[in-house]
């Protein structure tokens, strides 16, 4: 034993001594409130369908929706027209009483309900496009105009719309393992998505009169069905986003001559629709892996812009075990490509942009989408798709399987500010990040929009500081949620909350949780716990259906640390980390022994040479006793009498000793990183473990015995934790 370590146990028996029994009036039962107590009331039971591990169970099933489609997009009339046959397969052990089918556009229809639910307020200022939209023009009326809904025979099934989801009535029930086939023909008026918002639809160019189309939502499509929420069938009022079920498509789309197109997919007629050159050009781009191909140069795009054919061409894709199917196409579009390596496969990376993104998007949009696959695939799971695609869309930012619209458009005369570079750069990483998450981590956006914006943030703030040496990156760093999280409570909703009801989304969802993670990867866990949890439950549930317990379940499981306490503060709570220094005191070993300790000695019959007494700075002559150990007789005697001369030589000599109280004034628990500052200069950072706020969730005690003199303290020097309030964090007061 140490005399250092010696001293603590003869401190502790002193405190044991002088503590005196009194009575204490009883106090009413109360629950268990510890931060630090078990999720069984927060968490679903596990059961045969996802285990206690966060794992898929042995029951676990989950459906199955084949499209077959054919898409016309009328250019003149700004209209989509189109005809589909769903194959819908019950995987589930449930028999089916009918089906639930997506109609998202119907929330752009004149009459719908998402038009009037907000509060609203007249702007000082608004643009005269926005101006002329919603005060000056007839309701713009987008929403879907069923024609039919037949079986495959050819008859009439009845169905039922309410806003955006349509229940279709079958002849008898679905059992498990039986499948169903019926057609759908329908069409829309696309929207302006600049003019009128919304996810996907059109851009007008006033200068050629052309139009850029980025189509999405753009057919009836199942719902999802499983064993946790039976149909998702929550209506889409535009902050949540989709719940669907993966399947195979072949899509056939018709759109002018004159287009270039990409789409979810592989392209089936290239040699069709593309001309000998670009054939050429894309043959080399598949054997590029520095630098991207031009396909359809700016020249041919600015010579298609004059053209308006009225002849049309059709492109057909397929695309297996996707969840999703989004297009673009415009006679203004300039394709670039070239080739990454993943996992062993080749992926093509693209990028569909016109000249009005130029020289911004053919310098930088195809590289950072190459290497926004390969990040994410150290992260997870090599990126399986044959290809991911970034389209420039104005004012968009929005994902698809294998396509993403993206907004960073320089100024006219090609000139941009650092803000529009990266802004552009960070979006793209973002929205093809989204691959990953919930493109194939397939998780219920409609409710939990974290899952999806949360996990992907996060991996972009990874892949941002990848990309480039202090990269400013926007979220993801635990300091930048400070001023949110220290905001009114009334207008801060905790993260495990549906989307529809989120008051600041983008801190909410996308920022608060990546610092989460973050803070969990470089502070909680350790990278190497962290990688290996959060790889596992990628793998674990990529093409499957998660929900939020599958993921704190998984990462706790392929880890070994208790998270419950971070799930509950961070997750279930809107609660703020505060941790600050409320105390320090300097303490000296006794020369002699203090009188008040004699008579409680004696009493107890304990021989005062077998102790050590300790007096605080300021009571008494003893504070000058700074070499007082070294004098203490009984003790020197002890160390003499019990160690071998090299044992004595290897023992500590504390001459200083401090007793530091910590505070915590938020409700979020955090480990306790303290640096400590000596007399010489010297420095130490101390990480105490989360877990010693667990029996006392307001105030905590430690003591430091050192050679050197305590000359400051700062708690969170690095600023790892979210720390609210940093005016606290310093001995002596800064």
């Amino acid at each position: 034993m140490t005399i250092y370590r010696l001293f603590l146990c003869c401190l502790l028996s002193v405190v044991t001594i002088g503590i005196q029994a009194q009575e204490k009036p009883e106090k009413e039962g109360h629950a268990n409130t510890n931060k630090f107590r078990q999720m069984y009331q927060e968490f679903a039971t596990p059961n045969r369908f996802r285990t206690g591990a966060g794992a898929p169970g042995p029951d676990y099933y989950q459906q199955r929706a084949d499209y077959k489609m054919n898409i016309e997009l009328d250019d003149r009339n700004k209209r989509l027209y189109g005809e589909e046959t769903i194959t819908y397969t019950n995987n589930s052990p449930d028999a089916l009483d009918y089906l639930w089918v997506q109609l998202d556009q119907n929330m752009r229809s004149k009459d719908s309900p998402a038009l009037l639910r907000n509060s609203e307020r007249i702007p000082p200022a608004q643009r005269k496009e926005k101006f002329i939209s919603n005060y000056m023009k007839e309701a713009f009326d987008g929403g879907f105009n069923i024609e039919y809904v037949k079986d495959v025979k050819g008859e009439d099934l009845p169905y039922t719309i309410n806003f955006t989801m349509m229940r279709v009535d079958i002849p008898k029930p679905l059992l498990p393992g039986e499948k169903i086939s019926f057609s759908i023909k329908w069409w829309y008026n696309i929207n302006n998505h600049v003019t009128d918002g919304g996810r996907s639809g059109y851009e007008t160019f006033e200068k050629d009169g052309n139009r850029s189309y980025v189509i999405a939502q753009f057919f009836p499509r199942m719902a999802a069905y499983d064993d946790v929420e039976g149909w998702q069938n929550y209506q889409f009022w535009g902050g949540g986003e989709y719940s669907l079920t993966f399947g195979d498509y072949e899509v056939n789309i018709t759109v002018p001559s004159d287009h270039i197109m990409d789409a979810t997919g592989a392209l089936q007629n290239r040699q069709e629709v593309y001309t000998p050159a670009m054939m050429q050009r894309y043959e080399k781009a598949k054997k590029s892996f520095d630098k991207p191909v031009v396909i359809a140069t700016q020249k041919e795009a600015e010579a298609r812009e004059k053209g308006f054919s009225d002849k049309k061409s059709t492109w057909k894709y397929k695309a297996e075990n996707v969840r999703d199917f989004a297009f673009a196409t415009s006679r203004k579009f300039i394709l670039d490509a070239m080739a990454v390596e993943v996992g062993g496969n080749t992926v093509m990376a693209q990028s569909l942009y016109p000249k009005e993104g130029n020289p911004l998007w053919e310098e930088y949009s195809t590289r950072v989408v190459a290497h926004t696959l390969k990040s994410y695939s150290s992260h997870t799971f090599a990126y399986p798709y044959p290809k991911a695609v970034s389209v420039h869309a104005k004012s968009q930012g929005m994902e698809y399987p294998m396509i993403c619209w993206n907004h960073g458009r320089p100024n006219e005369d090609g000139t941009y500010s650092d803000q529009v570079k990266y802004g552009m750069i960070s979006v793209i990483i973002h929205e093809v990040g989204h691959n990953f998450f919930p493109m194939i981590v397939n998780s219920d956006e409609r409710q939990w929009a974290w899952m999806d914006e949360g996990f992907n943030s996060f991996l972009q703030y990874l892949t941002e500081q990848s990309f480039e040496d202090n990269y400013p990156s926007r979220r993801g760093i635990p300091s930048k949620i400070v001023n949110y999280m220290k905001g009114d409570q009334d207008r801060i909703a905790p993260i495990m909350s549906n989307p529809e009801n989120l008051y600041q989304k983008g801190n909410n969802a996308y920022a608060k949780v990546a610092a989460g993670l973050n803070i969990l990867r470089e502070t909680v866990m350790g990278r190497e716990l962290f990688d290996y949890a959060f790889m596992t439950y990628a793998r674990r549930w990529m093409f499957k259906h998660p929900t939020p317990e599958d993921f704190f379940r998984t990462m706790e499981d392929a880890s070994g640390v208790e998270l419950d306490w971070f799930w509950r503060g961070w997750f279930y709570r809107t609660d703020w980390v505060d941790i600050g220094i409320k105390d320090v005191k300097k303490y000296y070993v006794a020369s002699e022994v203090p009188e008040r300790m004699k008579r409680s000695l004696k009493r107890r019959n304990i021989d005062e040479t077998s102790m050590v007494f300790m007096v605080g700075e300021g009571e008494g002559q003893s504070q000058k006793d700074t070499d007082a150990l070294q004098r203490w007789k009984p003790l020197k005697t002890y160390v003499e009498d019990n160690f071998s001369p090299e044992e004595r030589a290897a023992l500590k000599n504390p001459k200083y000793f401090y007793e530091l109280t910590f505070e915590k004034l938020g409700g979020m628990p955090m480990p306790l990183i303290v640096e400590y500052t000596y007399a010489d200069g010297s420095k130490e950072t101390v990480r105490y473990p989360v877990e010693v706020w667990r029996m006392n969730d307001k105030e905590l005690t430690k003591v430091i015995a050192s050679e050197k003199e305590l000359t400051g303290i700062v708690i969170d020097p690095k600023l790892e934790t979210a720390d609210v309030d940093l005016d606290n964090n310093s001995w002596p007061q800064k």
